[in-house]
């Protein structure tokens, strides 16, 4: 088994040893493979820590975006996990584990490789994502019926997060939860599923079913249309792939750090 580790870099010098350290357990459990980190301009020492690391560590491939940064941060992120796909699909077609992670505080924890061993022995998941010690936090990338569109969208944004939390609860501890999309700071992917599949950060409902979008409403009341510039990258990337590929999108009840 071959695996990308990816990820998108700003102003996260601080963490930037832990997440290396993260990295490379985690390629413990593959035969080969590469790290690919995209890097939008920072005014802390992450550049300094890159570079570093690459000289330690050659399995690291970094892209240095030189375009200005673009106006909103889920557009710049979307970017910046496209070009880890390119990278990959360009270079590394015949791997076939993907890992989309981010490299902030909350992959900073020790993670529990048995955990993520487990899993990978299993065939019930394309995508996995996982709880976190802090709880279930990214309720912007969560899509899960009937609440499938963003929850910024709506009045009550936490209603998504206390649903999902209430299904977290009642799982049992191995079983997996079926969803649209989910994320959570941490997710691993089988290529396969998402070989056709792109990120993008705008707002947009032309991908979404019509029945999904009208049970949301009716769950959550009328879309507020003034946040309309942004969505969780996360959410076109895993719902495409459902519809083109029916990728099974999956979240773990246990937490991969601790």
């Amino acid at each position: 088994m071959k695996c990308c580790i990816c990820g998108t870099v700003r102003n996260c010098g601080q963490y930037l040893d832990k997440i290396f350290e993260n990295m490379e357990k985690i390629s413990s459990l593959f035969e080969d493979y590469v790290i690919i980190l995209y890097y939008d301009n920072s005014s802390d020492n992450t550049l300094q820590k890159l570079t570093k690391y690459q000289q330690k560590n050659t399995k690291l491939i970094l892209h240095i975006n030189t375009d200005p940064l673009l106006e909103y941060r889920t557009h710049r992120i979307a970017k910046g996990r496209n070009k880890c796909l390119d990278i990959m699909k360009q270079n590394y077609n015949d791997y076939e584990y993907f890992i989309m992670m981010d490299c902030d505080d909350r992959c900073s924890y020790n993670i529990k490789l048995k955990l993520l061993k487990h899993y990978l022995l299993r065939n019930d998941w394309d995508s996995l994502s996982f709880k976190h010690p802090v709880g279930y936090y990214d309720s912007w990338a969560l899509s899960k019926r009937p609440f499938v569109l963003s929850c910024h969208h709506f009045k009550d944004s936490g209603i998504g997060i206390r649903f999902i939390n209430k299904i977290i609860k009642k799982t049992p501890r191995y079983a997996l939860i079926k969803c649209l999309s989910a994320f959570n700071g941490f997710a691993i992917y089988r290529k396969n599923k998402f070989n056709n599949c792109h990120y993008d950060g705008t707002f947009r409902l032309d991908y979404i079913p019509p029945v999904l979008i009208k049970e949301n409403i009716f769950a959550s009341g009328n879309i507020n249309m003034s946040q309309n510039k942004e969505d969780c990258e996360h959410r076109f990337f895993h719902i495409t792939a459902v519809i083109k590929n029916n990728a099974r999108i999956r979240i773990s009840p246990l937490s991969l750090f601790v």
